[in-house]
Order: C-alpha cells, then structure tokens, then sequence
C-alpha cells in the first residue's frame, strides 16, 4: 500500500501522523511511504531519518495525499487539502471529525473517504488504547500548567506548588478519577503538592488510591456539596471528566468559581468533550488563559501538541498494530476483522458510521 505523511498545517500542531520508527515497521511489512519535506521538523524528526528509514520525501502536499491510498495525519485536513485525497483512499488520525464544518463532512463524503479516528478506536473489553495515551500525556501536563499559572508574573497567587518546610504546599483538587485524573494526581504529589480527588465512582477511587500508594492523596465522593466545600479551598482546579461518547458534564457551576479564591487556577482538561466547568471556553497556545470572575480558566484543547516528540512516540507505539492492520488487509478488511477499529470508522463508502453518535 502507498501511505502518505503529509506535514502538519493547524496552528500549534508539532505533531506528526507518524514518526521514524512507524515508518520503518512499514515499509518492512513491504509498503511504499511518501513523508513530506520537514513533516516531522516540530516533533525533531528531519528528513535524513524519514529516508534511512525507507521513506520517499516528497516537496509538496498535493504528492503526499496524491500518492496515497492510506493517509495518516494528526489533525483533520485542512480544506485547501481535500482536493488532494485520492477518492476511495482512507485517512486515519486524531480527527476530531464531529467539530468539523459541514462542507469538510460533505467533501469527505463526496470523495468516499473511509475516515478512522484513532481516539475513537476501542477494544471488546471496553479500552480505548490511544485516548488513553493522549489523557496520560494531558494529565501529566496539568502540574506543569498549573506551576506556572500560580506565579505572581503569570497573575496567580505566588504560591509554590509543593511549599517549603514551615509553608503549606498549594491545595489541588482534581475531578475525576480516570486516566487523566490518575496522571495529573501523579504529577501533582511528584511536585509536592497536597492533593484532593473526588470522582462518584467508589472503585475509581480506590484504584487512585493504590496508584498513589504511599502519596497523600485524599479521594472524596462527588457530590454537589462535596465539589463546593472543595471548590472554596482550592488553588488549582483540575477538570478531568470524561464521559467516551457524550459531552463532558459541567459540574462547577457559574455560582461556585465565584465562591474560589482570587486569582487561584481552573484547568479544565475535559474541554475536548465540552468542558466541565461553566465558565470553561476553548483557548490556544499563543493566549492559553483568561480571567473570569476573578479565576485564572487554561482551556487549551490540544495540549499534547507542543509536547510534539513525546505525544508522537506516545501515539505510535499504541497506533501501530491498528495501523498495520489496515495497511495489510485494506479497509474493508481491517474493519470486517476488528471491532476496535470498526468502532472508529466515521466514514465509509460515502456513508457516516460512528461520527455524531461519538457526540451525544
């Protein structure tokens, strides 16, 4: 099979579609691989170990779709590349089709695109291997966020995440018990700071709590009252909710930011899936904060974007059988013979399969 990579072209978006090592496994299964000029320059990748590797460079976008029966990208094509995909080709990435306009929907209909999205790709039992590598990069970025954000220079309180002996380290609490919310907790008390977890599942509780074995994590219930009483004591509010197949319900309400101390941190890493606190709207890396009621909001949807080379090898080495299997069997195939990668399928045969039901 010809697969393309073509360049990234969204804004703060370092990653690549795949990395040196993906391209190799590849074309020793015998696939030929086109990899645009610099396509990997954000993630550290440059061209010499794309050729080593057995991949053919090419200079345009147009040659890297326009060659290509499987096209793996990161983020959706823009529209000035859809003209270039070869009608009946696949294209597999992070895709986050069901935010995309409604001409993108059409065009990739008209052209029979089979679309799979990676973060939709889910196992029998239930696991979904890639969403789980972008929450654990996520969640670990939330202490580095949260660090700065509390500095004086940034607006924050001044306040030190882990304190010092004789002053009290920052009081963070974390929504959500998941992968996102187990990773952020791990960075937080790796940093010294005193952690509060509150989930309403009773055995994701204690699995944070063994997780954190020998951590002072504290987990609580979530519960209306409980989100309050923690949502008044807090420096750094994480969101870390999230619900496969449905927005993320807001549970901090307009009313309860007002109630948290001036100028403490709400990072709501639920803002792929809508948000979990009211006041949350979606930021970008070039202006990743704002103020409202007096509460630092950091809303950035991408968040493993600028983390490039560690977010690429992530999503690779969990991608890899995935994309192998439809490299081998073609899409047809590959989806007839897998049910997570059936899960995943947007598009196929000019018809929608599981692109807004992923949404409701």
């Amino acid at each position: 099979m010809n697969i393309g990579i073509p360049k990234e072209r969204r804004s703060f978006e370092f990653r690549v579609g795949l990395s040196p090592a993906g391209v190799q496994i590849l074309h020793q299964d015998g696939h030929t691989m086109f990899v645009e000029h610099d396509a990997g320059k954000g993630a550290g990748f440059d061209d010499k170990e794309y050729e080593e590797a057995g991949a053919r460079i090419v200079f345009s976008a147009e040659e890297a779709f326009g060659r290509a029966d499987m096209v793996l990208k990161v983020a959706r094509p823009m529209d000035d590349e859809l003209p270039f995909l070869l009608t009946g080709s696949i294209l597999v990435g992070l895709l986050t089709l069901p935010s995309a306009r409604q001409n993108m929907i059409d065009a990739l209909l008209e052209k029979k695109i089979t679309v799979i999205a990676g973060e939709q790709i889910c196992e029998p039992d239930g696991t979904m291997p890639i969403l789980r590598a972008l929450s654990q990069i996520g969640g670990a970025m939330a202490a580095e966020v949260a660090g700065r954000l509390l500095e004086n220079n940034q607006g924050g309180r001044g306040i030190l995440l882990g304190g010092i002996p004789g002053v009290p380290p920052a009081e963070v609490v974390i929504l959500g018990a998941g992968t996102v919310g187990t990773y952020a907790a791990k960075a937080f008390i790796g940093l010294g700071a005193h952690v509060t977890v509150l989930d309403r599942d009773m055995k994701a509780l204690q699995r944070i709590t063994q997780n954190c074995a020998g951590s002072a994590v504290v987990t609580m219930l979530s519960t209306e009252r409980n989100i309050v009483r923690c949502c008044e004591f807090a420096n750094v509010l994480v969101g870390a909710v999230l619900v496969p197949g449905s927005r993320a319900p807001v549970l901090v309400s307009r009313e309860t930011v007002r109630k948290m101390k001036d100028r403490s941190v709400i990072i709501d890493l639920s803002i792929d899936e809508g948000g979990c606190v009211e006041t949350s709207r979606p930021t970008m890396h070039d202006r990743p904060s704002y103020i409202e009621e007096g509460v630092i909001h950091y809303c950035v949807p991408n968040m493993p974007g600028v983390v490039a080379r560690t977010a690429t090898h992530a999503y690779v080495n969990v991608a890899m059988p995935y994309i192998q299997k439809i490299a081998k069997l073609g899409a047809e195939k590959a989806i007839s013979e897998s049910p997570a990668i059936e899960a995943a399928v947007n598009m196929h045969k000019g018809e929608l399969r599981h692109l807004y039901s992923w949404m409701k």
